[in-house]
């Protein structure tokens, strides 16, 4: 069984234009949670990311072991399980620096 140049090329297509859809789409910021206290924002918020990271670890070994040849979508989920974790560590960065700015305040 062979396949055409031209249905290749629309498969090929039709999957960039879905891809595009879905970059275009943004990503969508909703609070994880609604009331609570900072601590429970914060575990939701690293539960979140670790999920992240869990799909595109999955994503990737599928990929590799052969069970998938969706790369573009594990390539994806990867860069963006890495650049919430990155954000995740700027967060960090700016409490520690803002409680040790709070801590070396006169009384």
């Amino acid at each position: 069984m062979t396949i055409s140049p031209e249905s290749a090329q629309q498969a090929m297509l039709v999957r960039l234009s879905q891809l595009q859809q879905q970059a275009q789409g943004g990503v969508a910021i909703t609070p994880a949670v609604e009331q609570g206290s900072f601590g429970e924002l914060m575990k939701t918020t690293v539960r979140a990311i670790n999920h992240e990271q869990v799909q595109a670890s999955s994503l990737m070994t599928a990929v590799e072991t052969g069970a998938s040849e969706d790369l573009v979508g594990a390539m994806l989920a990867s860069q963006k399980a890495g650049l919430s974790f990155s954000t995740l560590v700027q967060v960090r960065n700016k409490m520690m620096t803002a409680f040790d700015d709070i801590m070396r305040m006169p009384l």
